[in-house]
């Protein structure tokens, strides 16, 4: 096979991963500017080099459901026409450059990620040596997840202004998530390369992400301050939903909507009243679900107690186990099993 042939076949089929919602992250190389443009799933764009040099660009993109996270970096100055196609937002995080990336002429600032919606074409000035981070998230499910999350228009909550003035805090928290999301390496839950991502996994991963993009996006607004007794009934109803739906891990989002409250009233609530988080307060509680079941005398197996509180990678229950308990799952189901 010739070298062209053989690179047309290595595109096609990162192009089929690429467009394969749940599969792992897929990284291709590019060594020219228009080829770099074409290797992003979804855009309309030129991408024009305004620097002389050998061009060399990488593409890390994760496809999920409801969005794709990527990672671009290039190694020279170049102009980009861009537009993401479709109902669907564009969120830019620049990460790494030698000088100042710009959107239709203005700045991105070092505490600043960029937006736009589909269907309107922008302008990109990218320095030399740039890495940016990406999240092209569906429009309808970033209107549902403002109504029935956020509880506001999304609106309200998206600017229509191409830059975001987002604070150190939270571009940073938004950018160790996209790495964690692009980086298979110490994934407890890794498999093959190219195997698909668990429903579970790929649902908080999402959910995750659209918390973050949210946090950026929202300026210093507050939550509505509950009564205390109010606080307390939230958690309480909290607790005894994902109780009741033991079987699957249940998300923030899931019980926003549940309750009728917004993922900020959540976490105030549960700050508030427990001191942790919601997500972290949940965990715990199943695990304490399953160290009970496997200290009962009819236990079963720990993929079996595992299964029952909705821990479907086996390996990963150990780790968080082991964490909480400081003994493995299959020590404690044997020190029960000793007469």
């Amino acid at each position: 096979m010739n070298e062209a042939a053989e690179r047309t076949e290595v595109t096609a089929a990162g192009q089929a991963q690429r467009n394969a919602p749940g599969a792992r992250a897929v990284v291709s190389v590019a060594h020219d500017a228009d080829e770099q443009a074409r290797n992003l799933v979804g855009w309309r764009q030129t991408y024009d080099q305004l620097a002389a040099g050998r061009f060399v660009g990488t593409l890390t993109e994760l496809p999920l459901d409801t969005m794709k996270v990527f990672r671009e970096t290039t190694s020279h100055t170049l102009r980009q026409a861009c537009e993401v196609r479709g109902d669907a937002w564009w969120f830019g995080i620049p990460v790494a450059r030698e000088g100042e990336a710009r959107i239709d002429a203005q700045p991105i600032g070092a505490q600043a990620l960029a937006l736009r919606p589909g269907n309107i074409e922008f302008e990109l000035l990218t320095p030399a040596q740039f890495s940016i981070y990406g999240v092209v998230v569906r429009g309808d499910v970033l209107r549902h997840y403002a109504a029935s999350v956020e509880r506001t228009a999304l609106e309200e909550r998206i600017p229509g202004a191409p830059i975001v003035q987002a604070g150190a805090a939270r571009i940073e928290r938004l950018c160790r998530l996209l790495a964690r999301c692009l980086d298979d390496e110490g994934d407890a839950h890794a498999q093959s390369p190219g195997a698909p991502i668990p429903d579970s996994e790929r649902n908080e991963v999402q959910a995750e992400v659209l918390a973050a993009l949210f946090d950026a996006c929202a300026g210093s607004g507050e939550a509505v301050v509950e009564p205390a007794s109010r606080r307390r009934w939230i958690v309480a109803q909290a607790r005894d939903y994902v109780l009741a739906h033991r079987a699957r891990p249940v998300g923030v989002p899931e019980l926003c909507e549940q309750l009728h409250v917004s993922r900020r009233t959540l976490q105030y609530c549960f700050q508030d009243v427990l001191g942790m988080a919601p997500a972290t307060y949940l965990r715990a509680l199943r695990l304490n679900g399953a160290r009970r079941d496997l200290c009962g005398r009819a236990a079963g197996s720990v993929q079996d107690v595992a299964t029952a509180w909705g821990f479907w990678h086996l390996s990963q229950f150990a780790t968080d186990y082991r964490r909480m308990f400081g003994m493995r799952p299959s020590e404690a189901l044997r020190a029960m099993a000793t007469p």
